[in-house]
């Protein structure tokens, strides 16, 4: 087992079409415990980083391995997504004919987890995010806010150790963002990591550190904290 949880080396991304490179030998680094955001400009390729993560999109070069096990060679990706890491997409992708109990229940499916100790857990992360008194309403019927707040307790269901954040924060106000940004920090503190694509500054205020994206490379805009000594 790798001893970090993320790590890109000189990742290419290239579209036909005329959108060229969009990953121009990226190579980024996250470790257990860490809280990393990215920014840069729209379009610049944040969300594509994302996706090559998620292995939802596939690189045209280099490599991405998470906790040392390297993507390309990676087997049953469903049970991957399922299990290792939590992904929180900025258009929410929630089901509209569940309600957002259901909603966050339905990534435990296949895991093992009882029926109870499903329900329970989606009813304590909707807690936690504030949406306790809406866990039977279906998505439809709710703000954008509140949707998003179903999508990021969703992602948390299956105590992921990568955590995925396109915008989680984007469209809440200072209570319920306060809430997402804990979860995230929480998620850090028991040794997850987490990478999220923001434009909040409230997100980037909570990071450890901050990575910019732009003409297809990552630069750090915060130096990574020393890893701490062992005893």
């Amino acid at each position: 087992m790798s001893d970090l949880a993320l790590e890109l080396v000189d990742v290419v991304k290239t579209y036909a079409g005329g959108r060229g490179i969009v990953l121009d030998h990226a190579s980024l680094a996250v470790r257990p415990g860490e809280f990393v955001v990215l920014v840069g400009p729209s379009g610049s390729g944040k969300s594509t980083t994302l996706n090559l993560v998620a292995a939802i999109d596939h690189p045209t070069g280099g490599t991405i391995r998470v906790h040392g096990r390297d993507l390309a060679h990676a087997h049953r990706i469903d049970r991957y997504r399922r299990q290792e890491i939590g992904l929180i997409f900025q258009l929410h992708n929630l089901l509209p004919h569940l309600d957002a109990q259901q909603n966050v229940e339905i990534v435990m499916l296949g895991t093992g987890v009882r029926r109870r100790a499903r329900r329970m857990r989606a009813i304590e992360l909707l807690d936690q995010v504030g949406l306790g008194a809406q866990a039977h309403v279906r998505p439809p019927e709710l703000s954008g806010g509140e949707r998003q707040r179903i999508a990021v307790a969703r992602a948390f269901a299956n105590h992921p150790s990568l955590v995925l954040a396109d915008e989680p924060t984007g469209s809440l106000d200072d209570e319920s963002g306060g809430a997402v940004i804990a979860l995230l920090r929480a998620c850090c503190s028991t040794g997850g990591a987490v990478l999220a694509v923001s434009h909040d500054q409230r997100l980037t205020a909570a990071a450890d550190r901050v990575v910019r994206l732009a003409d297809g490379c990552m630069t750090p805009l915060t130096a990574a904290p020393e890893p701490s000594a062992g005893p």
